[in-house]
């Protein structure tokens, strides 16, 4: 079997895209689509006869039906059972001795790297605010961000993971307006009350900017000095990001989440008056009310919305720092492609940002890196708003963390009290980190969603626990057939598929490059969650059905290599969705 099947679906795309060139009712602009189909009417589908035909003004039956000839009359495709349904589509459906092999090929040998090699990619994610304790409106950045991510470094990518926290903005402004105000001694704060502290001075300075007049216009001229050097305001920043930094490392341990690169807003600084100057040179950036802004007449939307890249103050803002990190990514990193993960209130400015950039790079002749914005909705609480305390305060990180350890703790420690206390303590850290982060990762991104702790911590359903347990119990099974298992390892062909749920799992194993490609063309990890769950729930039945301790040799090594390539998946998947996985539990 050659090694470029392990894509199914685009390698039948490519197969069946040849043979309608040789059917003179089809030429080049004719498009297979191939689509995983309903399981009741096969394994993919070739969609794209229906629409070739509409557009050419043919009878897609008659399409269907010639491209189905030339597909039975192909040596490529004679191991897969076809059949036209419908208006011209072809139900491909795959031969247990195709699935049998298939699986027996590429079992752990699966090999994406080569479909990203080559590529440099700057994945921008997290990115928090200093000053502050990072919230439950930080979670969703962070954990579709790091997936996302492991999944392009899984498929060869260069990946270049850039946390662009925001520690220049408006709020060093109001924080040190409010720390002058109240004569506060920032440094000598103990350590472990200054963030409290900080927010509580950040929110008196709000305070203070929407009663008085005076106050916002102090802090405006506060942040414009501390962005122009000034030597008291810079030696409080760089007080509060170090503090703030520290904190969110704190987390970002607790969540396996790694950076090769924190260059937040303040990194450009210096890079900013050479944006200015050359967006106005190459007639991109006007001056508008002693603002610079770029406008976009030609477009529907942002015609008459100015993109605004330098206040009438002279201070920068997001726009700027964004424009200049551009530059940087593209300069120094070399970046074909930047993905920005964030929520979806921030969609016009990445909208303004993508067309301005697209202007200023096409001016100046250098390739444009593919610019790709990941947005996601929000997390709602059970009464369907946004998720806050009782108090109406945003609930912090760390508390949120801690809560699903504790909780995880006491249904572990339920369901197995014989364990010792650090065994508990260890499934329960792995079973609550990874309930949350499959919570959010399992929802469609652009959605919002309801966080429920009795739903993401059952060991029933489309869960991190149900998963978990799916692996420890592979595992367990192994642990009971060591030494059979060690020679199943060795084997270098499988026996043909006997039982309807060997085949009903195998025919789930084949699906797992098209979900990886799918995940790739959409950026939404939920691809991947829907179908763990599903090749855990078809792993469950095949094991609760088929016998495998006491079988003959072939048939024992023929159901361990099916276990042994489940658990890959499953492992391998649960890695990519960044949840740690447990041998026991």
């Amino acid at each position: 079997m050659e090694s470029d099947w392990l894509d199914l679906k685009s390698k039948l795309n490519t197969i069946f895209y040849t043979l309608a060139q040789t059917i003179d009712e089809f030429d080049i602009s004719f498009k297979p689509e191939i689509r995983v189909a309903d399981p009741r009417f096969g394994d993919f589908q070739v969609n794209g006869v229906l629409g070739f035909a509409k557009k050419n003004k043919k009878n897609p039956h008659e399409l269907g039906e010639k491209l189905l000839g030339e597909a039975k009359k192909s040596e490529a495709l004679s191991s897969f059972s076809l059949e036209l349904s419908g208006p011209g589509f072809i139900n491909i459906r795959l031969a247990p001795k195709f699935l049998q092999q298939w699986v027996s090929h590429f079992c752990e040998r699966c090999d994406f790297n080569q479909w990203l090699s080559g590529k440099t990619i700057v994945v921008d994610y997290s990115s928090p605010n200093t000053a502050k304790q990072m919230h439950v409106g930080h979670l969703r950045s962070m954990i579709i961000g790091e997936s996302i991510q492991r999944i392009l470094r899984f498929c060869g990518a260069n990946v270049i993971r850039d946390n662009h926290i925001g520690d220049w903005g408006t709020q060093f402004g109001i924080l040190t307006m409010a720390i002058k105000r109240a004569k506060v001694n920032i440094f000598t704060i103990n350590s472990s009350m200054a963030l409290d502290e900080f927010e509580r001075l950040y929110k008196e300075g709000v305070n203070l900017t929407k009663q008085d007049e005076n106050c916002l216009q102090e802090a405006r001229k506060e942040l414009v000095a501390l962005q122009k050097g000034d030597p008291e305001n810079l030696k409080i920043w760089e007080t509060i990001n170090t503090t703030s930094y520290r904190a969110f490392k704190e987390i970002y341990k607790q969540m396996d989440v790694t950076f090769d690169y924190v260059l937040g807003e303040s990194f450009y600084r210096d890079k900013l008056d050479s944006v200015y100057n050359e967006l106005k040179s190459l007639g991109i950036a006007e001056e508008d009310q002693g603002a610079l802004v770029v406008f976009h007449r030609e477009h529907e939307r942002f015609g008459d919305q100015p993109f605004l890249i330098r206040k009438s103050d002279g201070a920068s803002n997001y726009a700027t720092t964004d424009l200049a990190t551009v530059l940087y990514r593209h300069d120094s990193f070399h970046a074909n492609e930047i993905i920005y993960v964030t929520d979806g209130r921030q969609q016009d400015h990445f909208q303004q940002l993508f067309l301005t950039v697209e202007r200023w790079f096409g001016a100046k002749n250098i390739d444009l890196p593919e610019l790709k914005h990941v947005w996601f909705g929000t997390i709602l609480g059970e009464d369907g708003r946004a998720i806050k305390t009782r108090s109406g305060e945003s609930i912090k990180l760390k508390q949120l963390i801690d809560e699903s350890m504790v909780r995880a703790l006491a249904i572990v420690t339920e369901k197995n009290p014989d364990l010792s206390q650090n065994e508990q303590q260890e499934i329960a850290c792995v079973v609550g980190i990874g309930a949350i982060k499959y919570a959010d990762l399992s929802q469609n991104r652009t959605n919002d969603y309801v966080f429920s702790w009795n739903k993401m911590l059952s060991f029933e359903g489309s869960t991190a626990p149900y998963l978990l347990y799916a692996v420890a119990r592979i595992h367990a099974l192994f642990r009971k057939l060591e030494n059979t298992t060690n020679e199943g390892n060795q084997s270098r062909s499988m026996a043909a598929l006997s039982t309807a749920e060997e085949v009903s799992l195998a025919r789930k194993l084949v699906d797992f490059p098209s979900i990886i490609m799918q995940v790739l063309d959409d950026l939404r990890p939920h691809y991947l969650c829907t179908y763990l769950f599903e090749l855990a729930s078809e792993f469950s039945s095949f094991y609760n059905a088929n016998r495998i301790i006491g079988e003959g040799r072939d048939v024992l090594e023929k159901r361990l290599l099916l276990c042994r390539f489940t658990l890959y998946v499953l492992e391998t998947g649960l890695h990519l969705l960044g949840i740690e996985t447990l041998e026991k539990m």
